[in-house]
């Protein structure tokens, strides 16, 4: 049976349809449709009200597009499993995977596969991913980033005269290419943890790209943002109408190549993706592009994904682990909370638990209170001082991963933090650090996806994954989009004599802020919860900020991510257009915070533990209102 062959998944997508282009009646009929036919509810995405903020500054980089908030989401609750992607349509092949006896690994490849077709803007197998799971017993942490290419140089992205390439011009083409990752670490993934045979994973994917699936309002805003689309005759084959206008919401797309595609993965492995007809055609459209790249058959045939050590920290009665290096996202949320917690022992009037949020009348429900968004911000820009100076692939650079992380440093850091913003904050010097670089100063880039799933034995996975910018370098192949991994690297290699610990290199892993995170009971050792979260830059903001309202403000996991984004990437302090009140924005600037009212579009999917009335523990699931996922469980 297809997955469209699923009431509930037809419906959804028709109420997404009303809710665009039918006016104010469709959304009554969208909220009905939904209501009836899916466990979450909710209302049609609008774009949030003006308010007359400005723009955020030119020291941060843009959020990815937004596409509105749906308001009256819920918890879902399930017993046995429970899966959640970006999209419905993958989140329904990833609980059918779990309902025939799949891990929590095999679902992550069943929902990947999809989000390769439906969310073709933000993850796919032409990209990376970080991937976190929980067999039972322990965490593993596998590393499936891009690398570059054997023919790259430090020079990568300068031009002639020697200054750095815009973003675009750096982005669009083969330049940007890195040999795809996602395969090779679902494989190796797959084959410690998976239970149903690979071939079966992609069988959902497989029958959508050829029966074809219905154009999301966030898929459409985002083509329509897209000023390069136009220009990339692949992507304007499936998703333009023959006057280059986008397709409209509900536009039954199919795309037989990426079935074909997926199809010689499924019957042969990964490898008929990296060796062959399929690797051959990777290699010519990337330095046959304009703006060619340097990715070369050996390059696809040298990938290898890599189990790494987690990196969990202590934080108050959990345990928190995350993604080591080449991802900044689990030494930054470590570093944020050992910060918050070393600042809360220094004065009882730091705590975070007294700082809980407060109800608003706004599509929230409620709003930080100024002293959490204070506290949380400046222990977010120091993080983030440290990640552009420290961090960057360990294979290649000594990345000080426990002198970052040491309690004593970073009581040394909550030291800097009073009650008033600081400001832009410098790095620190933790214990151990010998090597001078110099800081990297160009911001991680968008797009990417989240998946979390549990499985009926308790296994658990938190997986994001990324093609960097929207649509990547804008190159298809064979119906699946190409990554602008590189684009992650630093544009400038040294920086007053010094170099800069995450310039490009060859065979290199560029930083990345993906944050993927499970967290667990420090004494019981028991699972609490699976999250993580898209949004470039931004994403350690969000995944903290979940975590602290699930943590410390014990917030329905629902409520936790419906809570409007705060945070900094030492710049401005960061609150969420239209989701928070002048009472906030107002208090903050008191404090000395340069505030910015910007859209914040996190993405963020959370499974957590938490007991019934009766006692008995159940998964509790949450989506994030301001994207497309949804969670299904059992």
């Amino acid at each position: 049976m297809s997955l469209l062959d699923h009431e509930e998944n037809r419906m959804a997508f028709q109420a997404f349809s009303l809710a665009r282009v039918r006016g104010p009646l469709a959304s009554a009929a969208a909220l009905a449709l939904l209501g009836a036919c899916s466990t979450q509810t909710a209302v049609p995405m609008a774009a949030p009200a003006p308010d007359g903020s400005a723009p955020i500054g030119s020291e941060a980089p843009a959020s990815e597009v937004a596409s509105g908030y749906r308001s009256g989401m819920a918890t879902v609750y399930a017993e046995k499993h429970m899966a959640a992607a970006a999209n419905p349509l993958a989140t329904e092949a990833g609980r059918r995977i779990l309902r025939q006896g799949g891990s929590a690994i095999d679902a992550a490849v069943a929902m990947q596969a999809v989000l390769t077709l439906v969310e073709p803007q933000a993850s796919g197998i032409g990209g990376g991913a970080f991937l976190l799971y929980w067999d039972g017993k322990r965490v593993r942490a596998y590393d499936g980033r891009e690398t570059a290419p054997a023919g790259v140089d430090a020079n990568l992205f300068l031009r002639p005269d020697g200054t750095p390439m815009g973003f675009s011009e750096a982005r669009i083409g083969g330049r940007s290419v890195g040999a795809p990752g996602v395969l090779r670490v679902l494989e190796l993934a797959h084959r410690q943890h998976g239970k149903l045979p690979w071939a079966r994973l992609f069988q959902p994917a497989i029958e959508l790209a050829e029966q074809g699936f219905p154009i999301s309002p966030r898929l459409f805003t985002q083509i329509a943002a897209d000023p390069f689309v136009a220009g990339a005759p692949e992507l304007a084959a499936l998703y333009l109408t023959p006057d280059g206008k986008p397709k409209p919401v509900g536009t039954i797309v199919k795309n037989p190549q990426l079935a074909q595609t997926l199809r010689e993965i499924a019957r042969h492995g990964p490898g008929a993706f990296y060796t062959g007809p399929i690797a051959a055609d990777i290699v010519k459209r990337v330095n046959g592009a304009g703006n060619p790249g340097a990715l070369s058959l050996a390059d696809l045939r040298g990938y290898r994904a890599k189990a790494r050590d987690p990196l969990c920290t202590d934080y108050k009665r959990w345990k928190v682990c995350g993604m080591p290096p080449p991802s900044s996202g689990g030494i930054a949320i470590a570093q944020m909370l050992g910060t918050l917690q070393a600042l809360e022992a220094r004065d009882p009037k730091y705590a975070l638990a007294a700082m809980a949020p407060r109800q608003t009348t706004r599509a929230a429900g409620f709003e930080p209170t100024i002293d959490a968004v204070h506290v949380v911000s400046e222990a977010g820009r120091q993080a983030d001082a440290d990640r552009g100076l420290y961090v960057a692939d360990a294979d290649f650079v000594p990345v000080n991963v426990k002198g970052l992380t040491d309690p004593g440093y970073l009581a040394l850091r909550a030291g800097l933090i009073g009650d008033r913003s600081t400001g832009r904050a410098d790095p620190g010097t933790p214990p151990g650090t010998s090597i001078a670089l110099a800081p990297d100063r160009s911001p991680p880039r968008v797009s990417t996806s989240q998946i979390v799933a549990v499985d009926n034995a308790g296994g658990a996975v938190s997986m994001t994954t990324a093609i960097a910018g929207d649509f990547g370098s804008h190159l298809m192949v064979r119906g699946f989009v190409l990554n602008s991994g590189l684009i992650d690297f630093s544009f400038a290699p040294n920086e007053n004599g010094k170099p800069v610990a995450n310039r490009v290199q060859a065979g290199k892993r560029p930083r990345s802020p993906m944050a993927p995170t499970l967290v667990f009971e420090r004494d019981s050792g028991r699972l609490v919860a699976a999250l993580g979260s898209p949004g470039g830059s931004q994403i350690t903001e969000y995944v903290s900020k979940t975590l602290i309202g699930l943590l410390d403000w014990d917030m329905d996991v629902q409520n936790a991510i419906d809570l409007p984004n705060f945070g900094s990437r030492n710049g401005p302090t960061e609150v969420e257009r239209g989701l928070v009140t002048q009472t906030l924005v107002q208090g903050l600037k008191a404090r000395g915070h340069d505030v910015a009212q910007t859209e914040m579009t996190s993405g963020t999917q959370a499974i957590v533990r938490r007991p019934r009335d009766d006692g008995k523990p159940v998964w509790a699931g949450g989506a994030d209102p301001r994207r497309e996922g949804v969670v299904l469980g059992d």
